[in-house]
């Protein structure tokens, strides 16, 4: 008589899409629904590092080497931004059977946008929220028709504990990480049953900081005196979070905060 398989099996054969999944906690997340037995597509704006990334995955993964595709996406122009979209979801789609999905995540992000308010213009706000807040946004309107309609599925956004603890020269991109959270509520009732949740991270040692390795070693010692922890977040440990949002069909409109205690310190 075999175990009973009540929890390790909740993703298993089911098809998620990362938005944003060829490096840092979209990268990590997509390896743990892979390991977990999913259909997995990343999408990302990098040819090149979506093919690494791809490739990547079906070396840890030899037995998953079928579960795991990759699409190139560019959400940086606004004008094709909405076409795009449709295109990855269409594209996604086909590339699974032609079954509907059952998970979206979007971590997808850019180069952090601190400015000085001497140094902000329209454009610069405008371009600062075009892929971490105007594209996850727009992105939700394709879900209902690619996505099951069911509260076993979600979409997962993601933002920063910026939105919740302001730091100078932040403003720009404080102000779109906070309306994450009232972006993640009231999309939660536009789009049920599916669920709609988002995860909050604190200081992640990944990609995103483009800096010498030197400096980002430096500062990362000055965040973890800042954080209960002791230690700067790992890509890997956050992707935890972006799990339970998928396993727990009960959480919704809801958002996790995972900083290492950095909100309380």
């Amino acid at each position: 008589m075999s175990d009973k398989v009540k929890y390790s099996n909740k993703l298993q054969g089911s098809r998620v899409l990362v938005i944003g999944g060829s490096s840092g906690i979209g990268f990590c997340t997509a390896e743990a629904c892979l390991e977990y037995g999913a259909l997995v597509t990343i999408a990302s704006s990098n040819a090149s590092k979506v093919e690494t990334a791809v490739s990547k995955l079906q070396a840890s993964y030899p037995s998953a080497r079928s579960n795991v595709h990759g699409l190139t996406v560019d959400l940086s122009v606004p004008d094709s931004l909405e076409s795009n979209l449709k295109t990855l979801f269409e594209q996604t789609v086909k590339g699974m059977g032609g079954d509907k999905l059952d998970h979206v995540v979007y971590t997808a992000g850019d180069a952090l946008a601190m400015m000085k308010l001497s140094d902000m213009t329209m454009d610069s706000i405008l371009k600062a929220g075009q892929i971490r807040f105007f594209a996850p946004l727009l992105a939700a309107k394709f879900i209902p028709q690619y996505v099951k309609n069911t509260h076993e599925s979600s979409y997962t956004i993601t933002t920063g504990s910026i939105s919740e603890r302001p730091m100078p020269n932040w403003s720009v991109i404080g102000s779109y990480a906070g309306g994450h959270h009232a972006m993640v509520r009231n999309l939660a009732l536009d789009m049920k049953p599916i669920r709609v949740n988002g995860v909050s991270p604190g200081v992640v040692d990944t990609e995103l900081w483009s800096m010498p390795e030197e400096e980002k070693a430096k500062l990362m010692e000055q965040m973890s005196q800042k954080m209960a922890t002791g230690t700067p977040g790992r890509p890997e440990w956050v992707a935890e979070s972006f799990l339970s949002i998928m396993r727990d069909y009960n959480m919704d409109g809801a958002m996790i905060r995972t900083d290492g205690g950095g909100l309380f310190m």
